[in-house]
């Protein structure tokens, strides 16, 4: 009897102590779940990331993000600059996809890493194009990522070295990543006269005084043909006033290339200033793209050269090019550089390319004179003549902020603040409806900046 009654008591004593230990193991479970809570929350407030802001959302490609998001059965973008063949489908050159084919049945091709310069083979060819064959030039040429690569690694290079604080001008207005990546390079960013609002087209008084001002030793950006955002581009003769202003002022010339053959459909014509400029001694950079002319926007396709006085200082300069490029990326990559060398290195291939490239550039003249010729039907008074004039992928329409906001708001047509619109956006199914739109937020209202136009003197040259 007596050993039932310990041992329930034992029982009661063992189930009061297993309840004791649950409530301190739960007490104490709660107490480090409250202090990991608070520590954590200190640390939250405490570490670095928490204190990083929500950055903007790129001028562009944000739009088309917003693009692609809106509901609308009449959405329109003419906003990114990528060509759209007439049903407003992306367009894979089939030049571009016979040298793919051709690749794939070559033995020797592989994935091994490409040198630090990139594939020189590609390299030579891309310089023949921009250049001119057997152009002979002692030429610095590395293969880059595309055109915004080339900006990026020829802005380091110039600011290596040429002195501490050298300006760097470019067009106003000009590609908005111009700005953030050269700022990015420690150059001092400045910026020269180029479009004139007022008249919608060339302010050369404007440019030639503002490169007059520039320091000695500057450098200045220059869009080698169909200038981004304004497609308005200087004549031949226009061009030759620059060239002796810049030689006078003893200013560095950089120019971008993205546009060869994709501007007027004849990429020996579109090399004009680039070759212009060193024919008359010029030691110019060149960053060059293969995004828009051979349609590889994914590929990120490109060089960047730097015209030299001999061969010694070419390798001494591309010596330098390859300790920015290694620590950076490494080395490019290949499947684009490879489509490319397909291309300009088969004779065959090298004409239909340029026949369909011929084909793209006369597409977006057609949407040019369309979109006009369905302004004026909309009713519109305006003297739409400056986007006929224009050159390349973009008419700059002289519309404000507000009506290419009202633009989108209204008429779900996605397009950049400036009044830039890409015409490859545009096609016969959707060029009334947008040309309409237009119409009615220009109406009534003034598409040039109406203020008094200066005359500009240049003293002393």
């Amino acid at each position: 009897m007596m050993r039932r009654v310990c041992s329930a008591a034992t029982t009661t004593s063992l189930l009061v102590l297993l309840a004791i230990t649950s409530d301190t193991t739960a007490f104490l479970a709660s107490h480090r779940q409250e202090k990991n809570s608070f520590a954590l929350k200190m640390s939250e407030e405490t570490h670095f990331l928490s204190k990083i802001e929500l950055g903007p959302p790129d001028a562009i490609l944000g739009i088309a993000a917003d693009f692609r998001e809106c509901t609308s059965p009449d959405k329109v973008n003419v906003c990114v600059g990528a060509y759209r063949d007439s049903d407003g489908k992306p367009w894979v050159l089939p030049s571009v996809k016979a040298a793919e084919g051709k690749m794939l049945e070559d033995p020797s091709q592989n994935k091994e890493y490409a040198p630090i310069i990139g594939d020189s083979k590609y390299v030579d060819l891309a310089l023949e194009f921009a250049y001119g064959k057997n152009h002979g030039l002692p030429l610095a040429g590395v293969q880059t990522l595309s055109g915004t690569g080339a900006c990026r690694i020829g802005g380091e290079f110039l600011s290596r070295f040429l002195p501490k604080g050298t300006k760097i001008y470019v067009p106003n207005p000009t590609w908005g990543n111009h700005i953030k990546i050269f700022d990015n390079c420690g150059l001092d960013v400045q910026r020269y006269r180029y479009y004139s609002r007022a008249t919608n087209g060339l302010d050369l008084g404007g440019m030639k005084a503002d490169i007059f001002n520039a320091p000695e030793g500057s450098v200045i950006l220059l869009h080698a043909c169909a200038h981004n955002p304004t497609g308005c581009d200087p004549t031949h003769e226009q061009w030759a006033e620059i060239s002796d202003l810049i030689k006078q002022k003893k200013l560095h010339v950089f120019f971008d290339s993205a546009y060869q053959g994709f501007a007027s459909g004849d990429a020996e014509a579109d090399a004009f200033a680039l070759r212009y400029f060193v024919e008359q001694g010029h030691k110019v950079l060149l960053a060059q793209s293969f995004a828009k002319n051979f349609g590889l926007y994914g590929e990120r396709c490109g060089t960047l050269s730097v015209l030299c006085h001999n061969d010694d200082e070419k390798e001494k300069v591309l010596s330098q090019l390859k300790l920015i490029i290694r620590p950076m990326y490494s080395s490019p990559p290949i499947h684009g550089s490879s489509i490319v060398k397909t291309v300009l290195s088969d004779e065959d291939l090298s004409k239909q390319y340029y026949s369909e490239c011929s084909l793209m550039a006369s597409r977006i003249k057609d949407m040019r004179n369309l979109l006009v010729e369905k302004l004026k039907d909309a009713g519109s008074s305006h003297d739409w003549s400056h986007i006929t004039s224009q050159i390349g992928m973009f008419a700059f329409t002289g519309m404000s902020k507000e009506m290419c906001d009202e633009l989108t708001d209204k008429y779900y047509i996605f397009l950049t603040k400036d009044g830039r619109i890409s015409l490859a956006g545009l096609n016969d199914k959707n060029v009334e409806y947008v040309a309409k739109a237009i119409h009615s937020v220009t109406d009534g209202k003034d598409i040039r900046e109406v203020k008094k136009v200066e005359s500009v003197t240049i003293h002393g040259g």
